[in-house]
């Protein structure tokens, strides 16, 4: 049995806060923040509006273009870092929401790269035979643990969700390979207190040379060259990050995705969003070759390899 993705669905905020914006608040501007990270603009969700209710939207989404109801739902895995309360959990809230009454729920957390951890853990249950269709959303609401009198991480963060049905799909196609990874001697460069706290040259450092590295393992692993991929999804953190990734795999810069400079850096949420955004416009096709690379807080990092298509 192969395990993939067959439905897919976002949500961003209405509200969109661009650089400008945060140059009338705050000791920056826009050529600072846009020669160093490539973001333009971010989505910022409003008071009223929580972690589970874009997880939801996201989550409806995915499961209408699945085909199938809540109720076939097996599991819900959850990647936040900004759930609603310490407990429940987000998966929970959704389980309720959604009415998807069989479904056991968790949340994952492995900041950025979570929605990899999520992906990952879907694929184990699904291709055991053991669950048939797997709710993965990833989702955050980064504005309530940015400090937004910190200029160095302020103009990073934005808010949002994807979600992905992880199932059965057809011989040949799904997930190819896998990698996970944790580094624990690096949280002290990349961690939460109150609020977000970022040593910007460490994590620089360590996401060039892992990102590059783990799309070159999970294309080894599933047999593949750089010459077979088609498209690369990198977590949507910092666009000199992206282009080493995208120069490692000596790919053209078409086929990367590129949503970073509209709604910043979402965590978990950043490659579900990519991947609606590119299915959407056209760009991934049917029997493509997709890696997809996250890195983020812990320090954990994921990829994989799939061959697009149901």
């Amino acid at each position: 049995m192969n395990a993939g993705i067959v439905g897919i669905g976002r949500y961003l905020p209405e509200k969109v806060v661009t650089n400008a914006d945060l140059e009338k608040i705050m000791d920056t501007s826009d050529e600072w923040i846009r020669t160093r990270t490539g973001i333009e603009e971010r989505r910022i969700a409003d008071d009223n509006t929580k972690t589970s209710d874009m997880g939801l939207a996201a989550a409806q989404k995915a499961i209408e273009d699945a085909g199938i109801t809540p109720e076939e739902i097996d599991l819900i895995l959850v990647a936040t870092v900004t759930p609603d309360l310490p407990f429940p959990s987000v998966a929970c809230m959704l389980q309720e929401r959604l009415g998807a009454k069989k479904a056991a729920a968790m949340d994952v957390s492995a900041a950025c790269a979570g929605f990899m951890y999520g992906i990952v853990t879907a694929k184990q249950f699904v291709e055991a035979g053991v669950y048939k269709h797997v709710l993965v959303v990833g989702v955050e609401k980064l504005s309530k643990a940015t400090d937004w009198n910190d200029r160095n991480t302020a103009v990073l963060f934005g808010d949002g969700a994807g979600a992905v049905i992880v199932g059965e799909v057809s011989e040949n196609r799904g997930i190819l390979s896998f990698e996970l990874g944790a580094d624990g001697t690096g949280a002290k460069h990349l961690y939460q207190d109150e609020y977000i706290i970022m040593n910007g040259r460490e994590v620089f450092k360590f996401a060039v040379r892992q990102m590059g590295e783990s799309c070159i393992n999970v294309l080894e692993k599933a047999g593949l060259t750089k010459e077979d991929v088609d498209f690369l999804i990198p977590h949507q953190a910092n666009i000199r990050i992206m282009e080493a990734s995208r120069q490692r795999l000596e790919l053209p810069v078409e086929k990367m995705s590129k949503t970073v400079h509209k709604y910043g850096n979402t965590s978990a949420a950043s490659i579900p969003i990519s991947l609606v955004e590119e299915i959407e416009a056209g760009k991934i096709k049917d029997d493509d070759i997709i890696v997809m690379v996250g890195f983020g807080g812990g320090l954990t990092w994921g990829a994989i390899a799939i061959r697009w298509g149901k």
